[in-house]
Order: C-alpha cells, then sequence, then structure tokens
C-alpha cells in the first residue's frame, strides 16, 4: 500500500473488503480526491452503517460519499465508475481494491472509461493475506489462481469489445444462475432524466 501521487477529481472504492472503505474515505479525508463512490454496495447496506462501521468520518460520509447499489461485478463497477464519473464531470479517478484484484479492476475502468482519463491506483493488502508467500496457503492460492484467471479473459475481451455496457460476455459472466433463470444483468440500466 502506497498514497497515492497526487490528487485525482474523484475516488472510487470496489465493495468487497471493509477495508478498502475505510481506506477510501481516508483518501477523501486526506483530500485525495473531491467525492467518493463504493461502487457495488449491498442493497441492505446503507449510509447509516457505513458510518457506523467509520465512526470518525462521519462527516466525510454524509456530504461526499455517493453509493452504488446497481453494480454486480467487476464490469459494472467500471460501468458505474464511468456514468459517476461524466455526471460529474471528472477525468481523473483514484481506485481503491485489494492489491491482487487491481490489474483485473485497472483493464476493466480503462475499458470503460476508453483509455482518455488517469487512473490512480491504491492497492489495499487484505489483514491476513501475504501475497509475497502465497503458495504456502491453499486459501491464497485458490483465491490467486481464480483472479489471474479472471484476468486473462478480461484482458482478452477488452480487446474485442467497444464498450462494455453492451457486452454479451459480461452479461454472461454475470449470470450466476442456471440457464433457465433471467440473464442478471451486468449493471443495472441507467435511468434516463425524464425532464
Amino acid at each position: 500500500e502506497r498514497v497515492p501521487q497526487g490528487r485525482a477529481d474523484g475516488i472510487v472504492a470496489l465493495t468487497g473488503g471493509a477495508q478498502r472503505i475505510g481506506d477510501a474515505i481516508d483518501l477523501l479525508a486526506g483530500g485525495y480526491g473531491r467525492r467518493l463512490l463504493i461502487t457495488g454496495v449491498n442493497e441492505r447496506t446503507s449510509r447509516d452503517e457505513i458510518a457506523r462501521l467509520n465512526p470518525t468520518q462521519r462527516h466525510w460520509i454524509d456530504c461526499c460519499v455517493d453509493l452504488d447499489y446497481r453494480a454486480r461485478n467487476t464490469i459494472g463497477n467500471a460501468i458505474e465508475t464511468r456514468r459517476w464519473m461524466r455526471h460529474n464531470r471528472f477525468s481523473t479517478v483514484a481506485v481503491v481494491t485489494s492489491n491482487y484484484h487491481m490489474p483485473r479492476t485497472l483493464i476493466e475502468l480503462d475499458h470503460a472509461l476508453q483509455g482518455a482519463d488517469r487512473i490512480v491506483p491504491h492497492p489495499v493488502i487484505a489483514e491476513g493475506f501475504d501475497a509475497a508467500d502465497w503458495w504456502h496457503s491453499p486459501s491464497a492460492t485458490k483465491l490467486l489462481a481464480s483472479e489471474y484467471l479472471k484476468f486473462l479473459v478480461a484482458w482478452v475481451r477488452t480487446r474485442f469489445e467497444t464498450d462494455p455496457e453492451s457486452s454479451r460476455v459480461a452479461i454472461l459472466i454475470g449470470r450466476g444462475k442456471p440457464v433457465k433463470a433471467p440473464v442478471r444483468m451486468v449493471a443495472e440500466p441507467l435511468l434516463r432524466d425524464l425532464q
């Protein structure tokens, strides 16, 4: 882990570990971005729950944190990050996720943002996870092998697709249910303004 070099317009934290959220709020409080998007939030998790888990950061959570409940996976996180950046007119973003998840996250974000924006990685090292000694832990080995396969699939997929929002492969990846069940979307469609 290291402090990002320079400021970004915004900060995005991908859910999946409580430490990611805490680190992202600390970056926001430290002036590394103007707003924070927490993407992939569980529908049962409220702003109050996040504030309860980070009691010293309540002010930042109330004023400058946006919650995304639509993203279902890393591809959806990238889509929602793009939508949020466009809405806020941000051109740079600091990305907070686990160190082992960062390479795939960067591929998905670069693809969704079309490489035009600056992405500043801020990897988080989960407690109890030793990347330097992964081969001695069956659970760490399984996690890294799975993540590496997902990384390879993402790398190949992004070479052939133009936009993740219209990706049939991404929808299939996000299915998670038997074939007869309705297709689970990568991210819910964005509701258009009716004004």
